[in-house]
């Protein structure tokens, strides 16, 4: 079942929200809760039942675990624990990738019957991972099994997180405030829910349609020219920002209603000016994980610079598996790593020479180029498709027009031809809109606020951060300082305008891009 789905947004949610507050208040919370895990689980099994009984049982083992190395503060049970998850997540996402590599390395005809990806299993493997490392350092505290459950099956992030802590979720699962309805929780959820609803059906959405025709033609052997390879690389560059991060939004809406509050996941990561500022912006939940579970326990920047560089790579390299078991993945992995490790370089460099430091606008151009040029590979799903579309950004492909433009620059069309600009038929319109709204989400993505800012007075989510002067490549500061919601006609005139639009593309309903991870 999809947040931008019909089912879901008039059945599902209605339903289990009314149930969750009546059950409450006639039976009370534990019965409550059980409501709101057996609603999550129907929510999960939707796309395939069979998929329960995977999640089912990594539920009870993990608890039942969880309980033991917290008794027994076991580092032998802790290895286990984690061995046992990464076994399970590497035998469905994994063993085929292996097996191919390995057929291909020894030139042998072995093959894997094709294996079938549980839904949300990196999510739900991470996040009780995390929870048995806590158990270990004595950080959890004893919980029923139907808490803990619906710890990891809360519908609003069990697909594609937020990654929780059951130290962020439990405690509000158990305070009485939760189950009484508020009408300041229903309406900041709904307004949240809205705006993220909009980002994901208009403009992740609308984009896909700029960029899926140019990854799939590259994919397939064509090779892209200038305008063409840019044009499709920065409509993925929005689509996947606005898919994942109003996903996310949903998810924050969602909880809200049942006065849930999650961490925060995105918070404007196109701002960044520097690829480490990048990664404490862009899906945060996962870069948190990835830096408390890997890389400080590698050894962080206790072991020196070089073993620093070391430990970064390693650890982007395991964050780009973790997206998916492809080579496209790995270099994607590699390319945030040596781009965090050049970063690293270059302020200790700065540090020393001042007059190495970089604009505001400068630092923010090459951190954005270097996102742009990862993600080729991210949405490509050949190598030879990612290297096309490489190509085509630097020229290589050679530089093309629509002949509808082309004919009607007069005198600069026929200079363009005579130093090779080529023209072709067909497509016009297509480019030139994909470009205009490539252009137009530009200064979206650095001026306008998020509900991070615009909720900051309501306690939007778990996460304590808000956009400060000096801090990303931030436009128009007073315009965002100005912007807050407010539980007023005018806000609740907004909300609904943007819950209609978005409602208006059900008809078109598309998954989620974060889903396959």
């Amino acid at each position: 079942m999809l947040f931008n789905s019909a089912e879901f947004i008039f059945g599902f949610v209605p339903i289990v929200l009314f149930g969750f507050f009546w059950i409450a208040g006639r039976f009370g919370n534990e019965s409550a809760i059980l409501w709101l895990v057996l609603s999550s689980l129907f929510f999960y099994g939707w796309w395939d039942p069979s998929y329960l009984l995977i999640i089912l049982s990594s539920m009870v083992c993990n608890y039942h675990l969880g309980r033991h190395i917290y008794n027994l503060k076991s580092k032998w049970l802790l290895t286990a624990g984690v061995v046992g998850n990464l076994a399970v997540l590497g035998y469905f996402k994994y063993a085929g990738f292996l097996v191919f590599n390995l057929a291909w390395l020894t030139n042998s005809d072995w093959s894997i019957e094709n294996i079938v990806l549980p839904l949300a299993i990196s999510f739900f493997t991470f996040q009780q991972i995390a929870y048995l490392v806590d158990s270990y350092k004595q950080v959890t505290e004893e919980y029923r099994f139907i808490h803990y459950a619906l710890f990891v099956t809360f519908f609003p992030q069990l697909i594609a997180g937020p990654i929780v802590h059951h130290k962020e979720m439990l405690p509000q699962f158990q305070n009485n405030n939760a189950f009484r309805i508020s009408a300041n929780h229903i309406a900041i959820g709904i307004s949240i829910f809205a705006i993220g609803l909009f980002k994901k059906t208009v403009i992740a959405d609308g984009m896909a349609d700029y960029a899926n025709p140019v990854f799939n033609a590259a994919d397939a052997g064509s090779a892209p020219d200038l305008l063409l390879a840019w044009s499709g690389i920065l409509a993925y560059t929005f689509q996947i920002y606005f898919d994942f991060s109003g996903y996310s939004d949903m998810a924050l809406g969602l909880a809200r209603m049942f006065g849930i509050i999650l961490p925060l996941n995105f918070y404007s990561p196109y701002k960044a000016r520097s690829i480490a500022e990048f990664w404490r912006r862009w899906h945060i939940t996962l870069s948190r994980f990835l830096r408390d579970y890997i890389y400080i326990p590698l050894g962080g920047n206790r072991k020196g610079q070089g073993y620093r560089y070391l430990f970064l790579m390693t650890t982007m390299l395991l964050g780009g598996l973790w997206h998916g078991a492809g080579w496209n993945f790995v270099i994607w992995g590699a390319l945030h790593g040596g781009f965090l490790a050049v970063h690293q370089g270059w302020r200790l460099l700065s540090e020393r020479h001042t007059w190495l430091q970089l604009h505001a606008s400068i630092a923010w151009l090459i951190t954005m180029l270097a996102v742009i040029v990862a993600w080729g590979f991210f949405r490509a799903t050949s190598l030879d498709g990612a290297l096309s579309i490489l190509q085509g950004m630097v020229g290589l492909n050679g530089v093309a027009i629509p002949m509808a433009i082309l004919a009607r620059l007069g005198e600069v069309g026929v200079m363009l031809q005579s130093w090779g600009v080529t023209g072709y038929h067909g497509g016009a319109s297509h480019l030139v809109s994909a470009w205009i709204y490539c252009l137009l989400l530009i200064p979206v993505v650095v001026c306008l606020p998020t509900v991070q800012d615009l909720f900051r007075q309501h306690h939007a989510s778990l996460t304590n951060i808000e956009e400060t002067a000096g801090a990303g490549f931030w436009l128009a500061p007073r315009f965002i300082r100005k912007l807050a919601w407010q539980p007023a006609l005018v806000w609740a005139s907004f909300s609904s305008l943007l819950l209609v639009i978005g409602l208006m593309t059900l008809g078109q309903v598309s998954d989620f891009l974060y889903f396959q991870f």
